[in-house]
This record gives structure tokens, C-alpha cells and sequence, in this order.
């Protein structure tokens, strides 16, 4: 008995080997996930990371591009707080944004209800709505830019036919951010649509079976089956949206109106590009991105604690 208990005790502990494997395997694992995100992180430091961090110091001087840098302290934060014009462009972002962000979402969602339906050609009729959101943002914007022109534009002959007076669309102080709204929805909606198009697929028909036999009507069962279940789909939607609307609408305006008339659809973005690479105020455009980066991190913020209520995923959790 003594000696098979010797023995036991002298035999290697197989066991005692295991951490030291797992450790040395996830190492190995860690290291190659690494090497697989290498390119993605020297790019990201490169032209993202770097940039914010320049931009960052830079908020702290006086910059033209041409001359060094000087350090100005608090003085751009100063005039970043005592600059009409920021207030203004920042008033018009709010207006089309309020505006545009709902009207697309409303009618992508509309779209896509229209376009789940099982008909034939149904694919065709997907594609047309689809392809504007491809066409390239600047013949998008020429094309509007004709569409609507006061003196020989098509909507104006339109409203000819129609007997109404012309409109200068883009060129009047009080339709220009209108115009630019209706021209996002026209180019806007083809991706929202798509992803809404995924969300409603998704949906299990017997819980709209389930909805008609307790006797729920059209709209008893959009309220309470359809928008339940793509509410993850409609959050995700708002969310880019919203950071579109303060970002992405830069080539439209830019290349349709530059911020005219009167300053009437000077967009935040615009005037951020205008201070750094026409005023070449490299100095006082850094606060102003870091501004519109603080912006959208906070209606993004709000979303998510605001989305704790009306969100709902599978299993009951949210978000």
C-alpha cells in the first residue's frame, strides 16, 4: 500500500501542466488576432486617432497653415462661445435634421412595407426605389441643381402646368432648407428602406395570424406586432440618420447652394470646412470639430437611454 501511494505521489501531475497551456495558447491567440487587426489599428491611429489628437492641440492656437503654430490658450474656446454665425449654422443643421431625420425614417418604413408585400416584379420595383441612394453625390446635387433652377428648372415648369407662380427653390432665403430636405429624401431613403426591408422579413407571420384571430385591425397590428419586433431596426436606423444628418448632407449643400443665400443653409459642416480650408483658420476650426464630435456623442447618448424604453429584443432583454 506504501509504495502505490509512492508511486502516486512520484507519477507527474498531468493537470498541473493545464493553465500553463491554455495561458501560452491564448497568448498565442491574442497575438494573432493582433496581427490580424494590424492593418485596421495603424490606420485607425494614423488617420483617426492622430488627427482628433492634433486637432485637440491645435484648439489651444493660433494656426493659418503657412506659419507655425501659436499658443493662444483659451482664446478660440473664447470665440468658439461668442460666434453668431456658429449659433446660426448650428440653428440650421438643428432645422433640417428635425425635419429630414423623421420624414425619411417615415417613409422608408412606409416603402418597405409597400415593397414586403408578395407580388410579382416586386424585385423590380425594390430596385428602383433603391437606386437613387446609389447615384454619386454630386451628380445627385447637379441634377437637383437644374431640377430645381427658378428661370427653366422642371419643378417650376410643373407648378406652371399647375397654374401656381414659380418658385425660387434653392435661391430663396425662406425654401432653401425645405428644398434641400425634400432632395435628401429623394436620394436618402434607399438605404433605411433596405435595412427596414430585412427588419420586416424577419417578423414571424403567425404572430399576425396570431394578431387577426383576437380580431386586431391594420393598424392594431403595426402598432403593436410590426413595430415591437423591428424596433432594434428603427433605433439603428435613427441612429445613423441622425449622425448623417450632421455630417453627410456636406456635399449637397456644398455643391448646390455653399451655405446662400444669406447664410440661409449654412449647415454646421460648412462652416467647419469654410474656417479651415478657405479662412484657413486651422486654429478655430479645431474646437469647431471637436464640438460636432461632442454633439453627435451626445444625441447618440441620449438615443441609447432614451431607447431603454421602446426597444425590444428577443428574450425581453434591452437595450
Amino acid at each position: 500500500m506504501s509504495s502505490l501511494v509512492e508511486s502516486q505521489a512520484s507519477a507527474p501531475d498531468v493537470r498541473a501542466g493545464l493553465p500553463t497551456r491554455r495561458s501560452s495558447l491564448a497568448r498565442k491567440q491574442a497575438i494573432e488576432g493582433y496581427l490580424c487587426i494590424l492593418p485596421w489599428l495603424i490606420g485607425f491611429i494614423c488617420f483617426t486617432l492622430g488627427p482628433m489628437v492634433g486637432a485637440l492641440v491645435l484648439s489651444f492656437a493660433d494656426y493659418d497653415i503657412i506659419t507655425p503654430p501659436r499658443f493662444t490658450g483659451l482664446a478660440n474656446l473664447t470665440r468658439v462661445l461668442n460666434d453668431p454665425l456658429l449659433y446660426r449654422s448650428l440653428g440650421n443643421t438643428a432645422y433640417i435634421s428635425l425635419l429630414a431625420v423623421p420624414l425619411q425614417q417615415s417613409l422608408a418604413l412606409t416603402l418597405a412595407m409597400a415593397l414586403n408585400q408578395k407580388l410579382r416584379g416586386i424585385a423590380f420595383y425594390r430596385t428602383v426605389f433603391y437606386l437613387p441612394s446609389q447615384m454619386p453625390l454630386v451628380a445627385a446635387a447637379l441634377l437637383w441643381l437644374w431640377v430645381l433652377n427658378p428661370d427653366f428648372g422642371l419643378a417650376n415648369a410643373l407648378l406652371d402646368k399647375l397654374g401656381i407662380p414659380p418658385l425660387k427653390w434653392l435661391f430663396d432665403v425662406n425654401l432653401v432648407k425645405p428644398s434641400i430636405v425634400m432632395i435628401t429624401l429623394w436620394g436618402g431613403i434607399g438605404t433605411p428602406m433596405i435595412v427596414f426591408l430585412a427588419g420586416l422579413q424577419g417578423v414571424p407571420e403567425s404572430l399576425y395570424e396570431a394578431a387577426s384571430i383576437d380580431g386586431a385591425g391594420a393598424w392594431q397590428r403595426f402598432r403593436n406586432v410590426t413595430v415591437p419586433m423591428i424596433s432594434p431596426v428603427i433605433f439603428f436606423n435613427l441612429i445613423i440618420g441622425v449622425i448623417a444628418s450632421f455630417q453627410a448632407y456636406f456635399t449637397l449643400v456644398y455643391t448646390t447652394t455653399q451655405g446662400g443665400p444669406a447664410n440661409a443653409s449654412l449647415i454646421y459642416i460648412i462652416y467647419l470646412f469654410f474656417k479651415a480650408f478657405k479662412d484657413f483658420e486651422m486654429g478655430y476650426a479645431s474646437p469647431l470639430a471637436w464640438l460636432l464630435c461632442l454633439v453627435v456623442l451626445a444625441l447618440t447618448a441620449i438615443q441609447f437611454y432614451f431607447a431603454r424604453r421602446w426597444v425590444h429584443y428577443e428574450g425581453g432583454e434591452r437595450t
